[in-house]
């Protein structure tokens, strides 16, 4: 395959999904990693796309925060998978913590007539389960408007006051060598919070961002026990995760 068929079917993966990794594309393409790697570097020389530490973005995103709005509309058909299987871990009876993860909020659907409490600071999930058999606790804090949820020391003391049977938590990218990481210095301490006070933590997220080290590092793999991802990803994707104690679900 030549770079230019190359080139316009990695725009078109970005177009659609904002984001793309090295090791998809290098599958997606059937073309080594190498290949991929030269092809971004190329193609950021270009203009068309903005470089990152594991793949690429789109150049409109690479400078602002990524809006909730922005992240709800993509992969939403890999975020339903996730988001039911992780609906299925929780029983009648719990108390769990939701953060305001986009894979995150479309568990509400799966768990709206379930007789659980949830603590949660994004307003998406709690308009979301607002009026249903959800017993609500929204935290309390700074709302960031990009990210439509309660951020800061304020909201970290909310969460710490609580202790929960099981936390479902968004990450922007994963990897064995660096852990879980995010974009913003918001979303972890958020993050952090939920997952000291949770007896158990599911991470859910989708395959695009795994193998992917973000702006932030802040927990090592080896404290990561769960992580919920699509259905039909190859053994080359996930067998590092399951190598390093990862129940991968």
């Amino acid at each position: 395959m030549s770079y230019p068929t190359r080139k316009h079917k990695i725009l078109e993966l970005i177009e659609k999904n904002d984001s793309v990794e090295v090791p998809f594309l290098a599958e997606y393409l059937d073309t080594s990693e190498i290949t991929i790697r030269r092809d971004l570097n190329r193609m950021a020389t270009e203009g068309l796309v903005y470089r990152t530490h594991g793949g690429a973005m789109k150049i409109s995103l690479a400078t602002a925060p990524v809006a909730f709005a922005q992240k709800v509309v993509a992969n939403v058909a890999a975020k339903k998978e996730v988001a039911l299987k992780a609906a299925q871990l929780i029983s009648d009876g719990d108390v769990i913590f939701l953060d305001c993860g986009s894979t995150v909020f479309e568990m509400c659907e799966f768990i709206k007539n379930k007789s659980i409490k949830v603590v949660t600071n994004s307003l998406p999930v709690a308009f979301a389960l607002a009026g249903s058999a959800v017993q609500l606790n929204f935290v309390g804090g700074e709302i960031d408007a990009e990210r439509q949820a309660a951020h800061g020391q304020m909201a970290v003391e909310h969460i710490s006051r609580y202790r929960v049977q099981k936390a479902f938590l968004g990450f922007d990218g994963i990897s064995v060598a660096n852990g879980i990481s995010a974009n913003s210095e918001k979303e972890v301490e958020i993050t952090k919070a939920m997952y000291d006070c949770a007896s158990e933590t599911y991470f859910l997220g989708v395959s695009q961002k795994l193998n992917s080290d973000k702006y932030l590092p802040f927990l090592e793999i080896e404290k990561v026990k769960n992580l919920i991802l699509e259905n039909k990803l190859s053994e080359s994707l996930v067998k590092p995760y399951i190598s390093a104690g990862i129940e991968v679900i």
